[in-house]
């Protein structure tokens, strides 16, 4: 039996412009090149982005879905998870990461950082959400990922 790889959340803005997308998909290429499971929402903007560079780097993607639509989920996940549940799947998500990288959102990205704060899991910031004490801050995407991987592997 093999043992279990790491699986990152990336939570962010449902919506955004270029150099965000550039950003989240830099991050999801590092995740696949740590072995590790990228888990995200499953839809549009920065999980969107992030799921596209892990993927086209060989990485596996997981994405949890707020409907009961499968077909919601953008192109490049790879387990689609359907819940019905809204934006209560926001707990879902960070709750399947053992870390989570938080890029530049609106509230519900806050709020997956309050939860994920809430169940001890580590987060880290990339671009944003500076007032946060108890979030460890990066510079680059290398850095990001990083830092999530050794505060997951010491968890």
């Amino acid at each position: 039996m093999s043992e279990r790889r790491l699986h990152i959340a990336v939570v962010g803005a449902g919506v955004c412009r270029e150099p965000a997308q550039q950003v989240a998909e830099a991050v999801g290429k590092e995740i696949a090149h740590h072995q590790a499971v990228l888990v995200c929402g499953g839809l549009g903007g920065v999980m969107e982005s992030a799921a596209r560079g892990a993927r086209t780097a060989g990485g596996l993607v997981v994405g949890i879905l707020p409907s009961y639509d499968a077909s919601t989920a953008n192109p490049w996940v790879d387990v689609v998870i359907v819940t019905g549940l809204g934006h209560a799947r926001n707990v879902l998500v960070v709750a399947s990461g053992d870390a989570v990288i938080a890029l530049p959102g609106e509230h519900g990205t806050a709020s997956e950082i309050n939860l994920a704060l809430k169940l001890g899991r580590p987060v880290v910031a990339l671009g944003a959400w500076e007032a946060y004490d108890d979030v460890v801050h990066a510079d680059t995407p290398e850095q990001a990922v990083s830092l999530a991987v050794a505060a997951a592997g010491a968890r």
